[in-house]
């Protein structure tokens, strides 16, 4: 692995479709030593995560991190609250997001850079359904515009 290699472990990609993606973060996440070992073998699960901001320290809620198989009695809950590492301007931003109706945090990846394990969080407004098939529509008529550019480049 380069010197700031990324390796992508898991990602959150219902996230993008259920809300409109504001600004991004990276945190670091509090992890015991058999959690390190499930995240580094890929055992995480996104979905229906999200983050919190209370007493001024940021927690998600809701990551399956599935038990190591060699852990025996050093296994943690699956579902437990984790801390994120974040700095304080940071998380006194994001309490300003969050206090306006319709914001959430929601963790998109997480992933490794050099040896460490972070978390991308993401302020992000919830989207109707209206918007979502909208870009349901967009993406299908982008699709079909390649499609047809392809078969005429095939026959000319």
């Amino acid at each position: 692995m380069a010197k700031d290699e990324v390796k992508v472990i898991a990602q959150n990609r219902k996230a993008r479709h259920d809300y409109f993606i504001e600004e991004t973060y990276e945190a670091g996440i509090v992890l015991s030593g058999t959690e390190v070992k499930s995240v580094r073998a890929g055992k995480i699960n996104l979905k229906d995560s999200y983050a919190m901001v209370k007493d001024g320290e940021v927690f998600v809620h809701n990551m399956h991190i599935s038990p190591y198989e060699k852990g025996n009695i050093f296994n943690k809950d699956p579902v437990r609250t984790r801390k994120l590492l974040l700095h304080k301007n940071e998380i006194n931003k994001l309490t300003g997001y969050i206090t306006q109706k319709g914001y959430s945090l929601i963790p998109l990846r997480v992933y490794l850079v050099r040896g460490l394990v972070k978390v991308e969080l993401a302020v992000a407004k919830g989207k109707k359904l209206y918007d979502k098939r909208r870009d349901i529509a967009k993406r299908d008529a982008q699709r079909e515009m390649e499609r047809q550019f392809k078969e005429r480049n095939l026959y000319n």
